[in-house]
């Protein structure tokens, strides 16, 4: 990445990290210098103490004492202050983000896996709040503290002066070179955690496959080099981290030796230049080790906090990356909504799903009031797009959708969906008991009678804590097939006219298909209306009739 991006990246990310609580870091930056310089005055009391103390006065110790303790009680409350507004900053900050994130990911969806929105989530937003809490005020600092201690050094010694103005300038100049590194490593470590995420829930959510075919072994090999090149990537970046340290750590122990090498040859008599009158005392040379090595203090927390400013600036470009893609929303306002009044009828015409990347052309199609309905064609023809669009998940570029003789819009969608229970090919049980789950509306009503109904009864009493169990986001060792009934218990129990099933039969053995195909055909008896996506041909010719998907 040119230096152009990268900058204009940083003016980015700023804008949209560090200047909605610039004011809390503002304060909390104030309050860390204030601490800072009450060290050089603590710095003096002690060298005047010892001083004092050599020349035989008795007095004046004690009052330094006094002084030095007082001085660090303030600047501990001063640090303590400090630190409460920078996290409760990067708390606000992270929140806002995780929030936004959540609120827009729920309502319109991209090609990014779950994995990486969850990796994003969980594990890289965390990464901002070291750079919130530490980069701002290590700035501050080192703009502020080095300055200071500079005259103060130039005061007493213009040669221990020149030796912290050479040193100083340059540390940051090694630590922009490094940070350009830092921040690329620090990019490569963030793309990998994502991998390695999607790679992680693919693998488990295909594990029972992954068994069944003996294919344990490949997985767990496929896992450990995802691992290793996680591992290559984050030791990248701690090369870099390390090697800005050393550079550091360099040239803070030569200013630090050579003006302590100063100051013991001065107080010997072997040196006798270096300050503005008279040689430098006890002391004025106590004063000065004690303040060097803090002069090089703030270079040392900028240091550390760069490496933190490299990886939010990674995690705030793939926040931008996720802005940047393109992602489709479904219609309507998801509040929970009265059911759509009026007859269930339901008319597709000319109308064309907007995808990712791609327009789906959807079947013409009528249903009426128990009515069924089989979707058949090739994969990848529009079967399940043509279900998530009569349920408004999607929504259309062009064409209409009749529900209940009115368009299908923001202000039917949820009026609509209250009418229509969604049966998806792979199930998912959120962490909830399986008495919850199936009655997702609190009616209170026995879920027996439906599990019966759809032939899960048996599936339930099968479970040692029975309606009290919790299944797990992939069904907790359950069939595909037991899944499936499951979901159509919970479909009958929620009393809504029209279910949709995508692909209810797939990978089922046929005396299961055949059985679940049965509680199909009850539902319609029952009164439900249903539609279909299936390669069946056994389920499709238990349906009214079918039609052909082209996309």
């Amino acid at each position: 990445m040119s230096g152009d991006l990268l900058n204009a990246h940083s003016q980015r990310a700023k804008a949209r990290i560090i200047a909605p609580v610039s004011q809390s870091l503002r304060i909390a930056g104030a309050l860390s210098v204030i601490a800072g310089l009450i060290w050089p005055i603590q710095a003096a009391a002690l060298a005047w103490a010892i001083s004092a103390w050599v020349s035989g006065n008795v007095d004046p110790p004690f009052l330094a004492a006094l002084l030095f303790v007082l001085g660090g009680v303030l600047r501990a409350a001063l640090d303590h202050r400090a630190g409460g507004y920078l996290f409760r900053a990067a708390d606000q900050t992270i929140t806002r983000e995780r929030a936004a994130l959540i609120r827009r990911e729920a309502r319109a969806r991209t090609d990014a896996s779950s994995a990486e929105i969850a990796a994003l989530i969980v594990q890289k937003l965390p990464l901002l709040q070291p750079w919130i809490t530490r980069y701002y005020v290590a700035m501050v600092k080192v703009s502020v503290l080095p300055l200071v201690l500079l005259a103060l050094t130039f005061w007493l010694s213009w040669v221990a002066g020149l030796v912290l103005l050479v040193a100083g300038p340059l540390i940051p100049v090694f630590m922009a070179l490094v940070g350009m590194a830092a921040e690329e490593a620090s990019r490569r470590q963030m793309d990998e955690i994502g991998s390695m995420n999607t790679m992680l829930m693919d693998r488990l959510s295909a594990m029972l496959d992954i068994r069944l075919l003996g294919a344990a072994d490949r997985a767990a090999a496929d896992f450990t080099d995802r691992a290793e090149a996680l591992r290559i990537r984050t030791m990248a970046v701690l090369r870099v981290a390390f090697l800005s340290s050393t550079v550091l750590e360099l040239f803070s122990a030569i200013g630090v030796a050579m003006v302590a090498v100063l100051v013991g040859f001065t107080l010997l008599g072997v040196i006798e230049f270096g300050s503005w009158g008279s040689p430098i005392g006890l002391g004025e040379g106590l004063f000065l080790l004690l303040i060097v090595p803090e002069f090089f203090q703030p270079f040392r927390d900028l240091a550390a906090a760069w490496h933190d400013r490299a990886a939010g600036l990674s995690v705030v470009a793939d926040l931008d990356a996720l802005d940047k893609a393109e992602r489709v929303g479904f219609v309507g306002h998801a509040n929970v909504s009265a059911p759509l009044p009026g007859p269930l009828t339901l008319a597709l015409s000319d109308a064309i799903a907007t995808l990712p990347g791609r327009d789906v052309l959807l079947p013409d199609l009528r249903l009426g009031a128990k009515e069924s309905l089989a979707l058949i064609g090739p994969s990848g023809a529009g079967k399940s797009t043509t279900l998530a669009a009569i349920a408004g998940l999607v929504p259309l570029a062009t064409g209409r959708i009749l529900v209940c003789n009115r368009p299908l819009n923001h202000d039917t969608a949820d009026a609509w969906r209250a009418r229509l229970s969604l049966i998806p090919q792979a199930p998912h049980f959120p962490n909830q008991t399986l008495r919850d789950w199936l009655d997702p509306e609190g009616s209170g009503a026995s879920p027996w009678p439906a599990l019966e109904l759809a032939e899960a009864d048996g599936i339930v009493r099968r479970l040692a804590e029975g309606l009290g169990t919790r299944l797990g986001e992939t069904g907790g060792g359950m069939s595909g097939g037991e899944a499936r009934r499951l979901m159509i218990a919970r479909a009958i129990l929620s009393g809504r006219e029209l279910i949709l099933a995508d692909e209810p039969t797939a990978d089922l053995d046929p005396w299961t298909a055949a059985q679940l195909i049965r509680t199909l055909i009850q539902l319609i008896g029952n009164g439900h209306s249903l539609i279909v996506a299936t390669h069946d041909p056994a389920l499709a010719h238990a349906m009214d009739r079918t039609i052909e998907v082209r996309g």
